[in-house]
């Protein structure tokens, strides 16, 4: 009896190899794709957004902001534009991130109680320390005349250049920055496992210093502090006690306290007062007077009758404490001192890029890696001079060669075929070379003819002094030296201002 057939069972297909088809879900390893994920997220914050280079003491969006303004010729002697056409500029161009990102880097950089030397010259509400500034919409701005030392010379071969984000355009690496303007402006930010907090510092101070340290490399500590004995912020107040201070400078971490200057006067004919004139760094007054207010009515502390709030953008700090009688001013104010944002902790932190690493630098390390870069910047700059001077050489010493027969000259232009012909014939009959006799072919005839003799043996010979100096200033590193002190000199005489912030070394 035959079997009847049984249905043979189908085989399933295998399934897809890892990779094997695009879009398909494959198998990994999640600790290594976290690993690798968050070191590229660290890495891109580190480098990209939160630390500043300690050349030109500039994150990457403050950098941006600079060169895109002085790209679009916002200069100081020309009209304000809106924000937020700046902020689009920098944002399609350069910094692909949010506008308001953007715009609170580009504030900051505008306010006078912010930065020591302010960058950006604002026009309309740029807020204050109670109060965020207005929409982009409608503030302006343009680059303040500080601004323009930092971004000059980025078009002669200063500083390297790298494409943007998306490969269309190029941007420094780094602005040439004729003054240290970490020191001088100091910033903060935070990082992956790291943060910076750099105190602003005195223009005039900070050059000094860095004068002396470029005479003398071997300088201690000791010495440049007598030359910068200490921060100096754009609020002023008074800095109490110099130890910290001294261990930041020595290790690039410290901290100290910062009090606010607060003078007696009689308020009325019975009545005295504290009058606060400055607060420390970042402190605006409405904290200080809700803070005082909370505390009277907590009866945490005694002897105010009325707290007055009298500050405005054109007189500055003014609050005036109003006690009652039979309290002695002095120790209401070191209650207030005690209890009150009055008195404030600042701490530094040093860190910044240097050759694109993290590192945490001392006052001696800052000033050594701006004199690098301005040396560099010195010699680089003097190197695109010299050949620019050379280059220009050449032509004007072929135009006075042709000048000299310059009917012979159009004589040959005129019985040649075709420009090969030409300048086949005009570089043999007159010595020239292939880029002088382009020169002279791509020259109109009316300019050829009217050129004077005279003017351009006037031009030969400036030129090639230009040329003997820089070429005596490139020869030597002790004439750069000499010639990055001098530029800095003369920054100081153009925007060094008095210090603020008083010191009390006790």
């Amino acid at each position: 009896m035959a079997k009847t057939p049984t249905k043979s069972k189908a085989k399933k297909p295998a399934g897809p190899k890892p990779g094997e088809y695009p879009g398909k879900i494959i198998d990994i390893d999640v600790s290594q794709e976290v690993s690798e994920s968050f070191l590229e997220y660290a890495y891109s914050v580190i480098y990209s957004r939160a630390l500043p280079d300690a050349r030109d003491g500039l994150k990457p969006v403050h950098r941006r902001i600079l060169h895109q303004m002085a790209d679009m010729g916002l200069r100081p002697e020309r009209g304000h534009v809106k924000s937020a056409r700046v902020v689009g500029e920098v944002m399609g161009k350069l910094h692909p991130h949010g506008d308001g990102a953007i715009y609170d880097a580009l504030v900051r950089m505008a306010q006078s109680f912010s930065m020591r030397v302010p960058l950006i010259d604002g026009h309309g509400n740029f807020g204050s320390l109670d109060a965020g500034p207005a929409a982009m919409r409608y503030t302006e701005a343009r680059l303040a005349t500080a601004a323009m030392t930092m971004v000059a010379e980025t078009d002669e071969n200063t500083v390297d250049f790298a494409p943007n984000y998306d490969g269309q355009l190029s941007e420094p690496l780094v602005l040439p920055a004729a003054y240290p303007n970490l020191l001088v402006n100091g910033g903060s930010g935070i990082a992956v496992g790291m943060a910076t907090n750099m105190a602003p510092h005195n223009l005039g101070e900070v050059i000094a210093a860095t004068k002396f340290l470029i005479e003398n490399p071997t300088a201690t500590l000791k010495q440049l502090m007598k030359y910068i004995p200490g921060p100096d912020f754009p609020t002023g107040g008074q800095l109490v006690g110099l130890e910290g201070v001294r261990e930041a400078y020595a290790t690039g971490k410290g901290s100290f306290k910062l009090r606010a200057s607060v003078e007696i006067e009689k308020i009325s004919s019975r009545k005295m007062g504290l009058v606060i004139k400055e607060l420390p760094f970042t402190i605006g007054p409405e904290k200080v007077v809700e803070r005082i207010a909370a505390l009277v009515k907590a009866k945490k502390i005694a002897g105010i009758s009325d707290i007055i709030d009298l500050t405005d953008g054109q007189t500055g700090t003014n609050v005036v404490i109003e006690l009652k009688n039979g309290f002695e001013p002095e120790k209401v104010l070191e209650q207030l001192y005690a209890l009150t944002p009055m008195e404030d902790a600042f701490s530094i932190n040093a860190v910044a890029l240097v050759k694109g690493r993290p590192q945490t630098l001392g006052l001696k390390e800052l000033l050594n890696v701006f004199i690098d870069h301005r040396i560099e910047v010195v010699r680089r700059r003097s190197e695109f001079r010299k050949a620019k001077a050379q280059s220009r050489l050449t032509l004007v010493d072929g135009l006075l060669k042709a000048i000299i027969d310059i009917d012979k000259v159009i004589k040959i232009i005129r019985a040649s075929d075709d420009v090969a012909t030409a300048k086949a014939n005009l570089m043999k009959d007159f010595a020239l070379n292939d880029e002088q006799v382009t020169y002279i072919l791509d020259m109109p005839l009316r300019r050829l003819t009217k050129m004077s003799k005279l003017e351009l043996e006037g031009e030969q010979k400036e030129l090639k002094s230009v040329i003997a100096e820089l070429a005596k200033l490139l020869n030597s590193q002790e004439a750069i030296k000499t010639q990055v002190s001098n530029e800095l000199t003369a920054v100081s005489k153009s925007f060094a201002t008095a210090r603020k912030t008083r010191i009390d070394a006790a």
